[in-house]
């Protein structure tokens, strides 16, 4: 079973499947930058924690990162919950 990063719930922790272009509301170039930021196949993620009213920004660990994404960003992620 697959979802959105941004559909994963607090704490979970999930494995990054593919990043979603052609669903995406992002263009090729912010989609590269996801992957370079380490959003590849095979890497461990973890939500930490939602913007003020469960909203944006979205706090996430990627490997052993933490990087802050828009619900536009998180929403062109999927992964596998682990």
């Amino acid at each position: 079973m697959t979802l959105l990063l941004a559909d994963l719930p607090l704490g979970a922790r999930a494995t990054v499947s593919r990043l979603c272009g052609d669903l995406a509301p992002l263009d090729a170039q912010q989609l590269q930058r996801l992957g370079e930021l380490g959003f590849l196949p095979g890497e461990p993620v973890q939500l930490i924690r939602r913007g003020p009213g469960g909203r944006e920004p979205l706090a996430v660990l990627v490997g052993e990162t933490m990087l802050a994404l828009r619900l536009a960003e998180a929403r062109c992620v999927e992964v596998t919950p682990a």
